[in-house]
């Protein structure tokens, strides 16, 4: 990622230069260089600030904050945590377990992401909070600590640990670059799924980047561990991460173009790696990954959203935190395209999910879309009040599957398509199980096999998705009863220790915890 420091060169004698080196930040601003404040305490040296938000509210572009080891209560605006909006600033902890960005009410004794529901903060008048907001900046990398317990308002809104955010809900990109790793997002509060909860992990929207998502764990979260969206090009490489337990593990709502989802592991969740077409605020619709200005992707083909090295396993959770369409995805699904148009899913690894390891569906989407939207429906077909998104035009190749389907419903194995007849249709080749590819449509390799040609999935498909999501007699009246794990009471997992950065004060400036003199 290009970060942009200010450099300008200005006659400093060498003794002046020694003097600034010892000051717990060096910037000697009307020298222009950069300069690292420093939050909190480490090693036994004190920094100047004692709070991130008034570090980052006096970083300009260019500086470093650190932050030193501690549970950190933020208040920076009536809805974030830590709110970010000078670009080209880095945010780092000096230990990624205990430096901890916490969505809870301090409390002396109170331990740091309290499960106390006394402690839970809900925001002014109930608004909900976010962690770490970036609001339409550029260049901002956040590392190295964890966030949690940041809720939504009774509406799902905000309720996002970490939030690179471009303009949501405005159909426009508005934050370029962007860094986010070594991070744990998590919560230990949750009531039910009619009231606030921790809604999003790391949540990325409306964005060019190119961003990266790195080295990073989420659990808990009612909509999905991991979210990008409202980007038809977004340049975001998500790699080396985990979700457990959460609504799903990946949520992507019209998020397409160059856009890779690799190297992670997604288990324990309700559903595993979600791409989805919607009407919504996410506009502009639909989630397609076809190459910008019929460009080809790595693979070679016309697709640059590519789902590729993951382990996708044990995703038939229903009793995780649930909110909206992630917190009603089919349970028990790996890897699904709802409506998701020009996807590659190659080279993954999906074993034991219940319902299916790989499936396609179209999306039936009744809501109402923005009245800003000066193109709803966009990608889909208008039915009435419904906006319709067909699933096509994606590659399932090369994928080695396990004892998926074991839930035993009609359908349910390996691989299942279900889109309406579409030209071009979806192609399915080069997938492996040991005991053999269980499929619907049967063969689906060799019936659905060649890509770029007309073809349709198997209704009963689309059918069995639309019963598990809706309950709808027009679903459940065309498919026997299904058998689904019990849903009881949301269990939360503890937030585990995890991986920090081996040297924090890698590419930092000199300063007085990270003196290289």
């Amino acid at each position: 990622m290009t970060r942009r420091i200010l450099l300008l060169v200005f006659a400093i004698s060498s003794l002046f230069a020694s003097l600034f080196s010892v000051f717990p930040f060096t910037r000697a601003s009307a020298h222009g260089g950069p300069k690292v404040l420093l939050v909190g305490s480490y090693h036994g040296i004190a920094g100047q600030f004692s709070s991130i938000q008034a570090a980052v509210t006096a970083a300009h572009p260019g500086d470093w904050v650190l932050i030193g080891p501690g549970d950190y209560h933020e208040n920076g605006s009536a809805v974030a945590g830590v709110l970010v909006t000078t670009p080209d600033i880095h945010i780092r902890g000096m230990d990624r377990n205990h430096v901890i960005v916490d969505g809870t009410n301090a409390k002396p004794g109170a331990p740091p992401c309290s499960s106390d529901p006394a402690l839970q903060n809900f925001g002014v008048g109930g608004a909900g909070r976010n962690g770490i907001e970036v609001l339409k900046v550029d260049g901002v990398s956040v590392q190295n600590l964890t966030a949690c317990n940041f809720m939504t308002d009774a509406n799902g809104n905000n309720g996002n640990q970490i939030w690179f955010n471009g303009g949501f809900a405005t159909g426009k990109i508005g934050l370029g670059g962007f860094t986010a790793t070594y991070l744990t997002t998590s919560t230990t509060y949750f009531k039910d799924n009619l009231s606030p909860q921790a809604r999003y992990g790391i949540f990325a929207n409306n964005v060019r980047g190119p961003g990266l998502v790195d080295q990073t764990y989420s659990s808990n979260m009612g909509s999905a561990s991991y979210y990008v969206g409202a980007c038809s090009d977004c340049n975001v490489v998500l790699t080396h991460s985990h979700a457990q337990n959460s609504g799903v593990g990946y949520s992507g709502t019209n998020a397409g173009g160059h856009l890779i989802i690799e190297n992670s592991e997604w288990d324990r969740n309700r559903g595993g790696i979600v791409p989805s077409s919607a009407n919504d605020e996410d506009w502009p619709s639909p989630q397609n990954g076809a190459c910008p200005n019929g460009g080809r992707g790595t693979t070679g083909s016309h697709s640059c959203t590519i789902i590729t090295n993951n382990f996708v396993h044990d995703n038939n959770n229903p009793n995780t935190p649930g909110f909206g369409f992630p917190g009603m995805s089919p349970v028990g699904t790996g890897i699904e395209l709802a409506g998701g148009q020009n996807d590659t899913i190659i080279h993954n690894q999906v074993t034991h999910n219940g319902s299916w390891g790989i499936v396609i569906y179209d999306i039936l989407d009744p809501e109402a879309p923005p009245p800003q939207n000066p193109n709803p429906c966009r990608g889909g077909v208008q039915q009435g009040s419904i906006c319709h998104f067909i699933g096509f035009g994606n590659e399932v190749a090369d994928n080695v599957l396990k004892d998926n389907g074991f839930f035993g419903n009609v359908t349910n194995g390996d691989l299942a398509d279900g889109h309406t007849k579409h030209n071009p249709g979806n192609c399915w080749h080069g997938n492996v199980d040991p005991k053999g590819i269980t499929s619907t449509p049967a063969h689906i390799q060799a019936t659905l096999g060649t890509c770029g040609i007309a073809n349709q999935g198997d209704p009963l498909v689309e059918a069995v998705v639309g019963c598990i999501i809706s309950g709808e007699p027009q679903f459940c009246d065309a498919v026997p009863p299904l058998h689904l794990p019990t849903k009881t009471v949301p269990m939360l997992l503890p937030i585990p220790t995890q991986p920090s950065m081996t040297n924090p004060c890698s590419g930092v400036p000199n300063n007085a915890w990270c003196n290289r003199n």
